[in-house]
């Protein structure tokens, strides 16, 4: 297919090379990497593919702004990350569009992440002059305790395919405000969003170095070294629970402060005295985000048996009607997923659903021709040994199970190794916070479909990882508190 003239000036003006020290430059080796347009299957642009030579630089750049970073005044780094988030904000059409092109995502989405990822921008901004200690009377009146926030050093970012900015600046946002530097790795699928951040982050005023982005083939190569590095002081992954582990381990003998966004699995509740047509619209949203390829999305959903049949009913007509396509077309819903590995994946989630009793009442098959496309599909009676009940789609698959009590809804949203999010939809408040306290999550989502927020702690429990993104917690997660114990000389007053 050949590209538009808008198709190809965006790509035109993306740097594909490597950002390391403020300057671009070719891989060490002269390597590429290819970046594919999933909805044509298509190579759209070529990027470097970095060395580990590449990524040595990329830390001594990091390691050595930091000596310098650290100490710019608060109000400086604010100023930055707000110049950043207007220059965004002026080029979201142009943003979209190359998300789109290299994820697939509709440009409607793609906007709505625009908007998303450039919140942390300007939500960071406005806490950077708001990093604080304490100053206090020891408890037995001789002396002061003295507490202070600083920097932890140079970070390491990994950021995944499906949302390929958002996953960056809440990283670099909260980083940035309180003097951290760092080095992005973006997923090899869909490099040119970092790339394009890079690019403005520099315009906006940005010290090279502060940030430096590697482009790579070979994940797992190019950043086992730097995580074991000592010059490292933080890593944050966003990514799958197989992989979180490896980082985990790998980090452990460097003591790294690490920050893991791992999978998910999340239960979405309908109780018998829902408002159903604000549980369906609710559900189209919180399963067909992204279309599906989200750790956020409602991977399956748990119904009241008394409404079951009805809320099947209306949410197999929502999802049946959206149009799927390449996401630069009019009025397309639902874009393609990253790869035909990812597509196999969900055919196979389904066709095992399908094979143990589920019951198709939209969708369940691949879209032939060109792309990475499947069909959104709704299963009904899906039983309780189906695969995808167990394991996270990661597409556009909403299966539909049942349940007689309080009691069992609880139990079936806990019964997983994940807790990132979970959904509940009742009118009822009392049971509200009753289901909401038992619940095995990081998030919820109340009677609503969406919660991520630039403002709200992102993160979950158990094999979806740990620490937070997002809001103070987000910023805490990028500080170490100094305490210092203050002799003053002054004694305290005995009665």
């Amino acid at each position: 297919m050949a590209a538009t003239a808008d198709e190809t000036r965006v790509i035109e003006w993306v740097k594909t090379q490597l950002y390391i020290g403020g300057q671009w430059r070719d891989a060490s080796g002269g390597g590429t990497l290819d970046v594919e347009d999933p909805a044509t299957g298509e190579t759209i642009a070529t990027v470097a593919d970095a060395t580990n030579d590449d990524a040595d630089a990329a830390l001594a750049a990091a390691t050595e702004a930091f000596e310098t970073w650290r100490w710019v005044a608060p109000r400086e780094r604010a100023d930055i990350l707000r110049r950043a988030y207007d220059l965004i904000d002026e080029r979201t059409d142009e943003l979209a569009l190359l998300m789109t092109l290299e994820m697939g995502k509709p440009i409607a989405e793609s906007k709505g992440e625009i908007a998303y990822a450039n919140n942390f921008l300007r939500w960071y901004s406005e806490e950077a002059v708001r990093i604080n200690g304490r100053f206090t009377t020891n408890e037995a009146g001789n002396g002061r305790v003295l507490t202070m926030r600083q920097p932890i050093g140079p970070c390491l970012f990994i950021t995944p395919w499906n949302f390929p900015l958002a996953m960056g600046t809440r990283k670099i946002g909260p980083a940035l405000a309180t003097g951290c530097t760092c080095v992005v790795k973006p997923a090899k699928q869909t490099p040119l969003s970092m790339l394009a951040l890079a690019q403005i982050l520099e315009e906006a005023g940005l010290p090279g170095g502060v940030v430096n982005v590697l482009t790579a083939s070979s994940s797992g190569s190019i950043m086992q070294p730097l995580i074991e590095d000592p010059r490292v002081r933080k890593m944050s992954f966003t990514g799958s629970t197989e992989v979180g582990k490896t980082l985990i381990r790998q980090s452990a003998e460097q003591v790294l402060k690490v920050s893991m966004e791992l999978g998910g699995n999340a239960p979405f509740l309908v109780f018998e005295d829902a408002d159903l047509d604000a549980a369906v619209e609710g559900a189209l949203l919180a399963k067909m985000r992204n279309g599906g390829e989200a750790c956020t999305s409602a991977n399956r959903f748990h119904v009241h048996e008394s409404v079951a049949a009805a809320f099947s009913e209306k949410l197999a007509a929502k999802i049946g009607a959206l149009k799927v396509g390449r996401g630069t077309e009019d009025g397309v819903q639902v874009g393609p997923l990253i790869d035909e590995a990812q597509r196999s994946k969900v055919a196979e989630l389904v066709d095992d659903a399908v094979g143990k009793g589920a019951r198709v009442l939209t969708g369940g098959a691949r879209v032939d021709g060109a792309g990475y496309f499947f069909e959104p599909t709704v299963l009904a009676d899906v039983t309780d040994d189906a695969q995808l009940l167990a394991e996270e789609i990661f597409g556009p698959v909403a299966p539909i199970t049942t349940f007689a009590s309080d009691d069992e809804a609880i139990a079936k949203a806990n019964t997983t190794e994940y807790g990132l999010v979970s959904y509940v939809f009742t009118q009822d408040v009392d049971r509200a916070f009753r289901v909401i306290e038992r619940l095995e999550t990081g998030m919820i989502g109340f009677n609503q479909g969406m919660v991520s927020n630039a403002g709200a702690p992102f993160g979950g429990v158990k094999q979806s990882g740990f620490g937070r993104e997002g809001g103070p917690e987000g910023l805490d997660e990028y500080l170490e508190t100094k305490y210092v114990a203050m002799n003053t000389g002054v004694g305290a007053t005995k009665l």
